[in-house]
């Protein structure tokens, strides 16, 4: 999270002289001047990668046998994915250099008191990955449906709900909108799909709720599509509110997308049903390409962070993924997925409504002279996690945070598995694996 700082002009036209030639020539070089960008961290990326997408391949190619045409779409989408992870990094860099620019970007609030927190980053570069996705998805239309196909109205609603909210997003990060007004942004950017939506309106219980619900099928009727509402307002603003560490927002979107990825390979595998499989099939089109482009952005927004992403990214990741989870008919077990954002927002819930202080910025402390955060009492699983545990460095935290979402997810999946007791120190050994010395 950046404590914003913009720049405004204040240059009296009325008595301004010309500018001689060679003063513009050399205040455009100056202009140019800003410092490269850290270069993106490959190694981490690559070893994340591995982790997260080699169950979701091995379940593709190896355990279950696809059809082929379904197949065929997935291969050319995640294609097409890898290339747009490649573009996204070169894009990075550029679109830094002209925010900068327009003075926009912030300071890293967690580095305060170090050289590390005078330093300008440049932020909103989840414009970019926005954008980026967008073209893929409009791309790989042309390989995929045709022109009465009937997925081509609810994929371009998805579309359009997807572009409207990174708009919106891009918006708030200029005109730092109001929280009551953040509230509203969802609803009005999933107008789109809420009014093309012609599916079904039952919900299947995940299994761990049917003994208490009674049933495994839900028919909620008209209340489907205020639940869509609700649930597009929710996933959105929960990865915003879930933030203020370097990585954290496109970290857990990233742990959230792999997650979707595997449980629609194995719901298509595990079904005979065509438009079942085309469903979940429909998730995987959108989901791939969020995966790679936000993996595209975390080689630069990882500790220490070079770029912020800004509420456009989290606006569009939200959406993104409330989206997935509608059209492709497992809305209730995305939540699953967003445990730990449920109990943020849970925990955030008295500091949100009012009813107890609530700070601009609900941060953890950090020691200029150790390096290591401490937890307030702010209402954040960041905090909390910080109170339980002691005190980390940003980078433990994220990872450790990031690992809790992970297993969380499993644990709701499978609850004859049990969260160990000693949960924070056995992680200790595969974070320093994966994610280097914290």
């Amino acid at each position: 999270m950046a404590a914003r700082k913009r720049a405004t002009s204040t240059t009296d036209t009325s008595t301004a002289k010309p500018v001689p030639t060679d003063s513009k020539i050399e205040h455009k070089t100056q202009e140019f001047a800003d410092p490269p960008l850290a270069p993106p961290k490959s190694a981490f990326i690559f070893k994340l990668s591995l982790l997260l997408l080699a169950p979701y391949f091995y379940l593709l190619f190896c355990h279950y046998k696809i059809q082929h045409e379904l197949k065929r779409s997935i291969l050319i989408n995640a294609a097409l994915s890898l290339a747009g992870f490649f573009l996204t990094v070169k894009m990075i860099p550029v679109a830094s250099r002209y925010v900068l620019r327009r003075n926009l970007f912030g300071y890293d609030i967690n580095k305060k008191g170090t050289p590390q927190g005078t330093i300008k980053v440049p932020e909103s570069l989840g414009i970019v990955v926005g954008i980026v996705f967008l073209v893929l998805a409009i791309i790989f239309q042309y390989f995929n449906f045709t022109a009465d196909s009937n997925w081509l109205v609810e994929y371009n609603a998805a579309l359009a709900c997807i572009c409207f909210m990174t708009l919106l997003g891009f918006v708030d990060d200029v005109l730092d909108v109001p929280w009551r007004v953040k509230l509203l942004l969802p609803s009005i950017a999933a107008l789109p799909l809420l009014m093309a939506y012609a599916g079904h309106t039952t919900i299947v219980i995940p299994k761990p709720l049917i003994p208490y619900v009674g049933h495994d099928v839900l028919d909620l009727g008209w209340l489907y599509k205020l639940y869509m509402g609700l649930l597009a307002v929710f996933c959105t603003n929960s990865i915003n509110i879930h933030a203020g560490i370097n990585g954290l927002e496109v970290g857990q979107t990233v742990v959230i997308a792999s997650a979707i990825l595997i449980h629609n390979i194995m719901q298509i595998g595990a079904s005979v049903d065509p438009e079942y499989q085309q469903a979940h099939g429909f998730s995987i089109y959108l989901t791939q390409p969020l995966l790679a482009t936000s993996m595209a952005l975390l080689s630069y927004n990882w500790y220490p962070s070079s770029v912020f992403v800004g509420d456009t990214y989290t606006y569009f990741a939200g959406m993104t993924m409330a989206v997935v989870g509608i059209l492709g008919h497992f809305s209730e077990t995305l939540l699953i997925f967003f445990l730990p954002q449920v109990i943020n927002f849970l925990l955030s819930l008295p500091q949100l409504s009012g009813y107890v202080y609530c700070p601009r910025h609900r941060l953890p402390r950090f020691d200029p002279q150790t390096g290591l955060l401490t937890g307030t009492n702010d209402g954040t699983v960041v905090n909390v996690y910080l109170r339980i545990f002691g005190r980390k460095s940003e980078k433990s935290l994220c990872a450790h945070l990031l690992l809790v979402q992970v297993e969380l997810k499993s644990n709701a999946s499978c609850p004859e598995r049990q969260l160990p007791l000693s949960l924070d120190a056995a992680m200790d050994q595969l974070i320093n694996l994966i994610f280097g010395k914290t």
